[in-house]
């Protein structure tokens, strides 16, 4: 029997809610993603709170709300203590994410869901990996290797591969095939045959432009804004997808020498600049090789100004400019403030790169048409004054009261407990409990709670006390101009404060907290939210274009035919486009494609038969092993005894048969071609196939009738019988090893 492996959806699926699914491999529980939406929904998590005590590992894929939101709710309100597995930039990243919306949120609402220590909490027992990188689990997970590969949509963004017994279960959602400014494409291609691949119906309905034709219609909706006077707002994430936006601005402005201002605010813009500057090697090749020969970063912004405040903005000239401002969703945060300021303007623009979520102010104004106005709600934070204020000093002084009472109330009867038993009331060395604890209470609030017991010559019964006059041994050193003092007792405590925050935000951040929200979450200032609703015109221009980052449908159907998984599970799409790619897959890809709901466990087990071996020692010292890339492999013939219960492979008993060489390898034609050309032989790209020499072609076709189905593909050389056939022919092997 095949390793047992069960889906079952928490979230996220015929819909574009939050991703979130339970994933079990021979009874070890997986929770791959945790993802919330922008409106912090608590009724999304219902289903992950009836399995979180039962997970037994996390994996995060990307560093985004839609990905891993709820990781500080569910650790610290359901229940899920599982260590948690991700790539550094997801780990990073995901906690500025983090902060940033608890920050936007705190200032126009009594956020009560997580708190900052929640988000660190969280991310404290969290493993990072690089990509490749097997980790082997144990106990429980004994057996099960994951690895995070490339996904290519946002920085960190991880395909996860799930081993066991030598089958895989691929774990690719929002993936993309796509080079781009700051990012490679996925890896998801070079996996043939999985077990199990899980992946999204996202984008299954869309087709995209040339990514040539995008960017030029994205600067050209720009500039015409700009030179019409007009302001562009782009709403974008924390740090997502901006950074690609960022790369586009930055490379054109340094380019055409424009003097159009930048501006990229959010509460953690300045931290999470820093940290993009150091996670170059997690970026392009064109990016990782700029840097290694000429130590330019690109993340070393000239054009874009850094801002942690809307203050900042208001106060920098009134030209035409360019903000990007999170939350792309524009139901709190900067973006919602700036949309709100500028859309009554006829000039001005707001730009969508990505599509709203669902219910989301940004998916209104989306709408076809979009809406002429729309209702808001305006919330900020002011300081009580006045009868509010002389009322809440009332109700803060009536409960520190009765915590008060509760607590001496509580102490008397703890010293009503330990009271001394009558029979040792004629002792004259036994004082009474309460008399001493009064004595004790009245001189420590003046020396700083410091208490001695006295015992002379007997031992007091155990439930006695012996007081004696409190004494303290004041040893402080002095020297010529008096005692030597700490300076550290007399810090200004609103400064420790804040140095304490600046720690808190920074463990991991290097305390490049932005000041203007330490001192926010920091001020004791009592205060309250007022929100008023309030109607905009909509008169700006509203324009979508798709910086999402995703492999369109085509691209996602060809991949999805190359990889040739034995089952599909498709999550993560709206019912349309989930069930339009579930009947395109179930006639084109494989028979076993499932769309599960939310709750419904499937199993997609493998149909294989597996049995485990061990290879004798006299047939090990007979195999000549040959070198491929990381790994030795050889050609085996043997038979299968038994050894002590179990399977074990012994050399033949006599001669083997010939066997058919097999040539063992994946040939890139791009590779290929850059071999030929070094070898002096000219070759082309035409009509798909590489063209080489005058009269040779070589082609990669998909080869039906193997057993291996769409998935197995043959290389095929074509042309007349000629030197020059042969002498590629011979160099083609070259690239193969041979068994």
């Amino acid at each position: 029997m095949g390793t047992s492996v069960q889906v079952t959806p928490l979230c996220g699926v015929y819909s574009e809610s939050p991703l979130s699914y339970l994933l079990s491999i021979d009874g070890f529980n997986f929770l791959v993603d945790c993802g919330w939406n922008d409106l912090f929904d608590p009724t999304l998590l219902q289903p992950l709170s009836s399995v979180s005590s039962t997970i037994d590992a996390v994996l995060l894929s990307h560093p985004d709300m839609l990905h891993l939101g709820a990781l500080p709710y569910a650790i610290k309100q359901l229940g899920l203590s599982a260590p948690v597995y991700c790539t550094e930039p997801v780990y990073r990243l995901g906690l500025l994410t983090m902060y940033d919306h608890y920050i936007s949120r705190k200032q126009v609402s009594d956020f009560d869901l997580f708190t900052l220590d929640d988000i660190d909490s969280a991310f404290q027992n969290v493993t990072r990996l690089t990509y490749s990188q097997n980790h082997h689990f144990s106990g429980k997970g004994e057996g099960i290797i994951i690895a995070p590969h490339v996904a290519g949509h946002l920085l960190g963004g991880t395909v996860w591969k799930i081993t066991k017994d030598g089958e895989d279960v691929l774990y690719a959602v929002d993936f993309n095939h796509r080079k781009e400014r700051h990012l490679n494409g996925t890896v998801l291609e070079s996996f043939v045959r999985p077990a199990v691949l899980i992946t999204d119906a996202y984008n299954a309905l869309n087709n995209q432009p040339s990514r040539r034709q995008r960017d030029q219609e994205f600067l050209d909706a720009i500039l015409e804004t700009l030179r019409g006077d007009g302001n562009v707002l782009l709403p974008v994430g924390t740090a997502g997808r901006v950074l690609e936006l960022l790369l586009i601005l930055e490379q054109y402005w340094t380019q055409h020498h424009l003097t159009f201002p930048i501006y990229f605010l959010t509460n953690v813009s300045t931290s999470t600049i820093e940290y993009i500057k150091s996670f170059l090697e997690w970026m392009s090749d064109s990016i990782a090789k700029s840097f290694e020969h000429t130590r330019d970063n690109a993340f070393l912004l000239k054009h874009v100004t850094l801002l942690i405040n809307k203050t900042e903005l208001e106060k920098v000239p009134e030209v035409p400019k360019v903000v990007l401002a999170s939350m792309a969703s524009l139901e709190v945060g900067y973006s919602h403030d700036i949309f709100v300021d500028w859309a009554t303007g006829v000039k001005n623009r707001v730009l969508f790169t990505e599509r709203g979520q669902f219910g989301t102010l940004a998916r209104m104004l989306q709408a076809d048409p979009p809406p002429k106005a729309v209702k808001v709600t305006m919330s900020k934070r002011v300081p009580l004054v006045g009868e509010e204020l002389k009322s809440y000093e009332e109700e803060q002084e009536r409960i520190k009261k009765e915590e008060t009472l509760k607590a001496s109330i509580a102490k008397e009867e703890e010293l009503k407990a330990s009271r001394v038993p009558d029979t040792t009331l004629g002792d004259p060395m036994v004082v009474d409990t309460i008399t001493a604890q009064d004595a004790s209470d009245v001189t420590s609030s003046h020396i700083g709670g410091h208490r001695d017991i006295f015992i002379d010559g007997f031992v007091p019964p155990p439930t006695s006390v012996a007081p004696m006059f409190p004494f303290f041994d004041n040893s402080a050193e002095w020297d010529d101009f008096g005692e030597v003092i700490n300076p550290d007792d007399y810090v200004n405590k609103e400064e420790e404060m804040v140095d304490a925050s600046m720690h808190l935000f920074g463990g991991d951040l290097d305390g490049k907290l932005d000041e203007g929200s330490a001192h926010l979450l920091l001020d004791s200032t009592p205060s309250k939210v007022v929100s008023n609703e309030i109607t905009v015109q909509v008169k700006c221009g509203l324009t979508y274009m798709d910086f999402e980052g995703r492999s369109d449908g085509r691209s996602i159907k060809s991949i999805i035919s190359h990889v040739a998984p034995l089952k599909l599970v498709l999550v993560h799409g709206s019912a349309e486009a989930t069930e339009h790619l579930k009947q395109h897959c179930s006639k084109h890809v494989c028979p076993h494609v499932y769309a599960p709901q939310i709750g419904e466990k499937i199993d997609v087990t493998s149909d294989l038969c597996a049995y485990k071996v061990q290879l004798s020692e006299r047939l090990m010292s007979s195999i000549l092993f040959k070198k491929l890339g990381d790994y030795e492999i050889a050609w085996v013939d043997a038979e299968v005894g038994k050894t002590n219960d179990m399977l074990t492979l012994l050399p033949l008993s006599s001669t083997p048969a010939p066997h058919k060489s097999v040539l063992v390898g994946d040939l890139k034609l791009a590779d290929f071609k850059q071999f030929l050309a070094s070898k002096g032989i000219p070759v082309e790209f035409a009509g798909g196939a590489l063209r080489c020499g005058e009269y040779v072609t070589l082609r990669k076709v998909g080869d039906t009738s193997q057993k291996g189905g769409p998935g197995t593909q043959q290389v095929v050389l074509e042309g007349p019988l000629s030197e020059e056939y042969y002498k590629i022919r011979e160099l083609l092997y070259s690239q193969f090893y041979l068994l």
